[in-house]
């Protein structure tokens, strides 16, 4: 059997919602003709797969390892799409730990820098803005701690830093309220 008829057999699963199923046949595509255009797209698929099943890592480990052996794959723009997606939806609250804020924003960035006229580049920048708020959200709230146990000097610092890397904020006009205060 030829790579097509693998892919095929592993797309059709794939539109049945038979992830599991689909997620074999591409890995055995893989196996079987490592060298095909189909095997690299099957390797796509299954970290899309995994995405779907909200299995961010795993996902996450396949796209670093396609961008990496594959660098100028056609369909890498969305490969490095479905990475920063990755990143952004396990984006909880602006309480929470920003780390999957900055890899997010460093991922969609890239996108944007590398393939500007790729489909997925406007999307990237509205998810940037909305990161950006969520990193300002998250400066607004600690500042707003430190203000409340008269840590005056810290709160006027994550003020400045909301005015200084957000300007264009919905929370810059209650920073600049606040560090006048």
């Amino acid at each position: 059997m030829s790579p097509e008829y693998y892919y095929t057999q592993a797309m059709i699963e794939f539109e049945n919602k038979n992830y599991d199923l689909a997620l074999e046949i591409f890995k055995d595509l893989e196996r079987k003709f490592p060298l095909s255009n189909e095997a690299v797209q099957s390797q796509i698929m299954s970290a899309f797969i995994y995405y779907i099943k909200m299995d961010y890592t795993e996902a996450i480990f396949k796209l670093n390892r396609i961008i990496k052996r594959y660098p100028s794959y056609k369909n890498s723009d969305y490969a490095y799409y479905l990475k920063a997606l990755c990143y952004y939806e396990q984006i909880e609250n602006e309480k929470l730990d920003g780390e999957n804020n900055i890899l997010a924003l460093k991922n969609f960035q890239q996108i944007i820098n590398r393939f500007p006229e790729s489909k997925y580049a406007r999307d990237s920048e509205q998810k940037i803005i909305s990161i950006k708020e969520n990193i300002a959200a998250k400066h607004m709230s600690i500042g707003l701690f430190y203000l409340k146990r008269n840590k005056f000097e810290a709160a006027m610092n994550r003020f400045k830093k909301i005015i200084d890397h957000h300007s264009k904020s919905k929370f810059t006009p209650e920073a600049l309220y606040r560090l006048v205060e």
